[in-house]
């Protein structure tokens, strides 16, 4: 099992090597030559061209079964979903086929009514209480996979 994270705009990478250490997991942080990520222990760096979809298929070409993936793209959740995977946003929402056909046909709808001319506010701004929620959710995860790894 590994952590891999959709690291380019991943606001919660310290929160990430922090709780993986606690449970000795493995972590692929992947983003663009244009982002500067430093390896750290526990912690290893992929580093993909600049270009919209790179570091997503890196991650889809590259995630097995039982890994934890940590994104906020619900292209790349769907994928990850289909892998066996468990995935998470930065905000500790947990992705799953009970919500992913949804989240997409959300993400579309939108997409159609930002192209008619319609503009929204766009996403809340990120605060400590999601870090805090994140972290909570990633240890129960990795806590969950340890009693069942144990049993």
């Amino acid at each position: 099992m590994n952590i891999v994270v959709d690291g380019d705009s991943c606001p919660v990478k310290q929160e990430i090597a922090q709780t993986a250490r606690t449970f000795s997991v493995p972590v692929l942080m992947v983003a663009s030559f244009d982002h500067l990520i430093q390896e750290i222990e526990g912690v290893k760096v992929a580093r993909v061209d600049r270009s919209a979809q790179s570091a997503d298929l890196f991650i889809a070409n590259h995630i097995a079964p039982r890994d934890i993936v940590i994104t906020h793209d619900y292209g790349l959740a769907a994928l990850a979903i289909g892998k066996g995977c468990d995935v998470l946003s930065p905000r500790g929402e947990l992705y799953h086929p009970g919500n992913i056909d949804y989240l997409l046909e959300r993400r579309h709808v939108q997409a159609k009514a930002r192209r008619a001319g319609r503009h929204s506010k766009g996403p809340r701004a990120f605060t400590a209480e999601d870090r805090v929620h994140f972290q909570q959710k990633l240890t129960k995860l990795l806590e969950d996979r340890q009693e069942i790894g144990c049993s």
